[in-house]
C-alpha cells in the first residue's frame, strides 16, 4: 500500500529521534480470548521493536444484545437495547420482541440512564454531533426508518420531515448544528419515491431543501465545509457542489457507494464497487492525492479515529472459493494495516474520544451484539 508522503516524513523524523531501527519483519501470532458463549480470535504482533509504531490488542469486552453506536466520553457510551418496561411490539411479525430504546451506559458502573423510549418502535443508529450536544437517531418497526434529532440537555426531539420535504431516507452529521441527507419526494414522510433531492436540517428544527439538487434521486449525499458530495442512483460517479459558487463538478471517481469525511474536513475515504472488487481509497477534498487503503470482496464498518491517525474497517476476501473476514485498523503513520479481530462481517464501528478503544457492533439477524477492543499503540503521536 502507498504511504502518505507527509506521514512518511513525520515517521522518519520520529524514528531518527528514537534512534530505532524499524526494518525487521514481524511475525503475527493469533491469541484466543475466551469469553462466555464465544471465543474471539485476535491478532497480536510478536517481538515488537522498542519505539516502533504498531497496534496490538490488549483485551476485548463483549456486550450481548446491545448496540453501542457512539461515545459520549471515555466512560459513557450511547446504546440501544430492548426495553422490557414497555409492551411488546404490536405487529405480528415482531410480537416476540420488545421495543428498543436509547440509553447512556456507564462502562465502569454498568448503569443505564434512559434517553428516549417510544412504544412499538425500535430506536437505534444513534450518533452524537461533534460537540456532543445533540443526538441523531432513527426509529422504525418494519419498513423505512424515520430520523430524529434530540437535544442532549432537554431530551426533547423532532422528526426530520415536514411540508417542504417528504421526509428523510438518509441522515448524517454535517457539523455541530446541521444534519444532511437525501429526501423523499411527495407528501408522505415514509415510503415515498427516492427523488426528493437533498435537505439540511438544523438542530433548531428548521429543514431546508437544497434547490441545486432538487428532484434528484440521490444515493450518497455528504457535506464537508462548504461543499456537498453526492451521486445518484443512475450515475455512481462522485460529484461535488460548491455552495459558495453553486458550481457542480465531477471528481472523476467512479463506482462510489460510500463517502466518509475526515474529522478536519480536508480528506475523505471513498468506497468503490466496480463489480469485480470493492476498494477503499483515501483522497483530498478535491479528489486528488488518491491512496488505496484496502481491496476485497466486501468493505464495511469504516470509521476515523478522532486524531485521524487510524482508520477502522471490516474486510472480506475470497480466494479460490474460500472467504475470510476480519476487522482491521490502518495506521496512517506507518502506512500499515493490522487485523485485530477475525470472523467479523458487516459491522459498524466507532472510536472512543482518546482513540485507544474501538467499538464494533454486529447484527446476527435476531439481535445486536457489541464489543469494545482496547488497543495499544506502540508510539503515540
Amino acid at each position: 500500500m502507498k504511504k502518505n508522503k507527509v506521514f512518511k516524513i513525520v515517521f522518519a523524523l520520529m524514528v531518527l529521534l528514537a534512534i530505532t531501527a524499524c526494518n525487521a519483519e514481524k511475525d503475527r501470532d493469533r491469541v484466543i480470548i475466551k469469553e462466555p458463549g464465544k471465543n474471539i480470535t485476535v491478532i497480536e504482533d510478536a517481538d515488537k521493536e522498542v519505539g516502533e509504531p504498531n497496534v496490538s490488542v490488549e483485551k476485548i469486552d463483549q456486550y450481548k444484545n446491545l448496540q453501542i453506536s457512539d461515545w459520549f466520553n471515555e466512560n459513557l457510551v450511547i446504546v440501544s437495547k430492548e426495553n422490557e418496561s414497555l409492551e411488546k411490539m404490536k405487529l405480528e411479525e415482531l410480537s416476540d420482541s420488545y421495543p428498543r430504546s436509547l440509553y447512556l451506559y456507564n462502562l465502569n458502573t454498568k448503569e443505564y440512564k434512559l434517553l428516549k423510549e417510544q412504544e412499538n418502535l425500535f430506536l437505534g443508529g444513534a450518533t452524537l454531533s461533534p460537540d456532543k450536544k445533540y443526538l441523531l437517531y432513527y426509529g422504525n418497526s418494519l419498513g423505512d426508518p424515520v430520523y430524529y434529532v434530540m437535544n442532549m440537555d432537554t431530551l426533547e426531539s423532532f422528526g426530520i420531515h415536514g411540508s417542504n420535504i417528504g421526509g428523510a431516507y438518509s441522515a448524517n452529521w454535517a457539523d455541530n448544528e446541521t444534519v444532511i441527507g437525501g429526501a423523499y419526494s411527495g407528501g408522505a414522510y415514509s415510503g415515498g419515491a427516492y427523488s426528493g433531492g437533498a435537505y439540511l436540517a438544523s438542530t433548531t428544527g428548521a429543514i431546508t431543501p437544497l434547490d441545486e439538487l432538487k428532484d434528484k434521486a440521490l444515493f450518497i449525499v455528504r457535506k464537508m465545509r462548504d461543499k456537498i458530495y453526492y451521486n445518484t442512483n443512475s450515475d455512481t460517479s462522485l460529484m461535488v457542489l460548491d455552495l459558495a459558487t453553486k458550481e457542480k463538478t465531477s471528481l472523476n471517481i467512479n463506482y462510489v457507494y460510500g463517502v466518509f469525511p475526515a474529522p478536519d474536513g480536508n480528506q475523505m475515504l471513498v468506497l468503490q464497487d466496480d463489480g469485480s472488487k470493492r476498494t477503499m481509497i483515501l483522497c483530498d477534498a478535491d479528489g486528488g492525492s488518491i491512496e488505496t487503503i484496502a481491496e476485497g470482496a466486501e468493505i464495511s464498518g469504516v470509521s476515523w479515529s478522532p486524531d485521524q491517525r487510524m482508520i477502522a474497517y471490516s474486510l472480506k476476501t475470497v480466494i479460490n472459493g474460500t472467504s475470510t473476514s476480519g476487522l482491521y485498523v490502518y495506521d496512517r503513520l506507518t502506512g500499515e494495516d493490522t487485523q485485530i479481530v477475525v470472523d467479523v462481517e458487516n459491522p459498524t464501528t466507532c472510536w472512543s474520544p482518546s482513540g485507544r478503544e474501538l467499538v464494533y457492533s454486529e447484527w446476527n439477524g435476531i439481535q445486536y451484539n457489541s464489543s469494545i477492543v482496547y488497543l495499544k499503540q506502540q508510539l503515540q503521536k
